[in-house]
């Protein structure tokens, strides 16, 4: 069993995957980034608690 050059057509679909790979993590960051602000922003109050007296 010999080790060969990988083909060219093996390089050229790591490159795209590798493309697509970068703009889904960009995505992903982005969401969690605009959710992180969102949540920590002055307009986020969690709604108070009534406590029962008996």
């Amino acid at each position: 069993m010999s080790l060969s050059k990988q083909h060219e057509l093996h390089q050229r679909r790591f490159g795209r995957n590798l493309a697509v790979g970068v703009i889904l993590a960009g995505l992903i960051a982005i969401v969690f980034g605009l959710t992180v602000v969102k949540v920590t922003g002055g307009d986020y109050q969690t709604p108070a608690t009534q406590s029962v007296s008996q």
